[in-house]
């Protein structure tokens, strides 16, 4: 027959309290006759020697006054729980016994008096004339001689006996916890089967073994922590998005704290109270967009669950749709800016105002390629130079012209940041520039432009002379949602390059330009990859 869970462990707690309490018995037993034979050696010699040095009593010894003795001694007999105390003469005769006044005047037995005579202190388990009992013999001295025994002694009779009384009280104290202990274990085994909700250990494994495997399948990663922040579980998943290489029982009970960098997303007060979808969090360097839940057992909160992806792919897809639409955008203003010059050149010719034509094919082209030059001169980058030629024609069109700084120069691309992430980072930089600019009343003032690289970092500085940004909105101005715009889908430009910037060790200073306006620059360090160019310094500026 195959015994349950609950019975089987109730079998083996009862099993083991059993031989544990016999074990603790037996070891009871002999450290206590132990200790009651160490105890009475120690306090039959303190009590002989308390006798031996009564002065009273060394007279009687001295003048072999026994009734004297006997009266000396009977208040100390009473009170004491030796089997008896005797006193002898130099030449080991009683002189008083505590049990037999017949023994007076006959020889002390034991073979152990000759030490004593010495001037010796002796404790022995001896055969004395009540039977064999354990005893203390203490000299009597008097200027210096030995005039006298004492001998006070406890009978292994009365020291069984006194063992066997603590034995019995004790085996039935023993007895009783075990009892209690058996009743405890039976409530024990049902509480534990409570826990693991009545389920046999055959059924858990199985279980467990379905949870593995699940984990390990899924695509998203997936941390469960405890209720203290402890990892309990983590998948394959979030340990190769996290670059971890311990082994999972190495993880288990470790603060994600100490996995992943702290951040709002852990904060205890932040997730005792709510659950989160969808956000966007930064797990280390790596950019996620991560859900928790909590976990909660009879009301109570037992931990989190945290699944996550890497934002990346989301990112990186938006971001290059973002860049696309960008492109196409900037493509059609350089075609709606050239077809309407096409057509007022068209107008000119039909006119027959050749002169004038010439003029303006002039213009145009000098003015094209002075821009083209100076950012092909300086920027080692294709993918930057058509950006900033883009941007230079949206915003022209729009009536606000992009004054490139003569310390313009970018000789190598950072390897923190990917050729997408920093052409996202200077597009929205610039569009924001851009848009706020136009918030203002025409006539627009140039947005300046600085993108220069030094030993040590790359500073993007780019200045506008908006409607700037109010003090309360800097605190807030890179969070996601958060914008100065009052219309439009806005709110995420900032936040995608605060993250980019800080992702690659870098800080973005937001600065009042006077007398209006905001000056953003980002400083990015350099770990770059050098692009090479062939640097035209015929243009300081455009």
């Amino acid at each position: 027959m195959k015994l349950k869970f609950q019975t089987k462990l109730f079998l083996y707690l009862a099993i083991f309290n059993t031989t544990i309490f016999i074990a603790l018995g037996i070891w009871q037993y002999v450290n206590l006759n132990e200790r009651l034979y160490r105890d009475s050696a120690v306090l039959s010699l303190k009590e002989a020697k308390y006798i031996s040095d009564i002065p009273l009593i060394k007279h009687g010894i001295i003048n072999r006054d026994t009734q004297q003795i006997k009266r000396l001694l009977a208040p100390l007999v009473a009170r004491s729980d030796a089997s008896f105390i005797v006193i002898g003469d130099a030449h080991a005769l009683h002189l008083y016994h505590s049990k037999s006044k017949n023994l007076i005047g006959t020889k002390l037995v034991g073979g152990d008096n000759a030490r004593v005579l010495a001037g010796n202190d002796e404790t022995t388990n001896s055969h004395g004339t009540m039977g064999i009992s354990l005893r203390s013999k203490v000299p009597v001295f008097y200027n210096g001689q030995v005039i006298g025994i004492v001998s006070v002694g406890y009978l292994k009779s009365y020291l069984h006996t006194l063992s066997a009384q603590t034995i019995l009280h004790t085996s039935l104290s023993l007895l009783l916890m075990l009892c209690c202990l058996y009743l405890f274990s039976w409530h024990f085994t049902k509480h534990i089967k409570k826990q693991i909700f009545f389920l046999e250990p055959q059924e858990i494994g199985l279980l467990v073994k379905q949870q593995k495997a699940m984990m390990q399948t899924m695509y998203e990663g997936v941390i469960v922590i405890d209720d203290q922040s402890r990892i309990q579980l983590i998948n394959r998943a979030a340990k190769t998005w996290l670059n971890l290489t311990q082994e999972n029982r190495q993880l288990r009970g470790s603060l994600i704290t100490n996995v992943i960098r702290h951040i709002t997303f852990f904060d205890p007060h932040i997730m005792l109270h709510h659950d989160t979808h969808d956000e966007v969090a930064l797990f280390n360097h790596l950019t996620v967009v991560a859900n928790r839940v909590r976990i909660m057992l009879e009301d109570q909160i037992q931990g989190w669950v945290i699944s996550f992806r890497d934002s990346n792919e989301i990112t990186s897809l938006n971001a290059q749709l973002s860049q696309v639409k960008s492109h196409i955008n900037d493509l059609r203003i350089v075609r709606h800016e050239y077809n309407n010059q096409l057509s007022t050149l068209a107008g000119l010719l039909n006119l027959g105002r050749y002169d004038e034509a010439l003029s303006l094919i002039q213009a145009q082209s000098q003015n094209s390629q002075q821009v083209l030059d100076f950012i092909s001169s300086r920027f080692c980058s294709p993918l930057i130079c058509g950006l900033l030629l883009g941007k230079y024609s949206r915003a022209r069109e729009k009536g606000i012209t992009l004054m490139f700084d003569a310390g313009c120069s970018l000789t190598a691309m950072p390897d923190s940041l990917s050729d997408s992430e920093l052409i996202s980072v200077i597009g929205n930089v610039l569009d924001n520039a851009i848009e706020a600019t136009l918030r203002t009343r025409p006539p627009f003032l140039p947005v300046e432009i600085l993108i220069r690289q030094s030993a040590q970092e790359i500073l993007i500085e780019v200045a506008d002379h908006g409607a700037g940004v109010t003090d309360a909105l800097k605190n807030t101005l890179f969070e996601p949602g958060v914008t100065s715009k009052t219309n439009g889908d806005h709110g995420i430009g900032l936040h995608l390059i605060n993250h980019f910037v800080q992702r690659a060790g870098g800080i973005i200073e937001v600065t009042d330009n006077v007398p209006s306006g905001t000056i953003f620059s980002l400083y990015i360090p350099v770990a770059a990859t050098t692009c090479g160019f062939t640097k035209d310094t015929r243009h300081a500026a455009v």
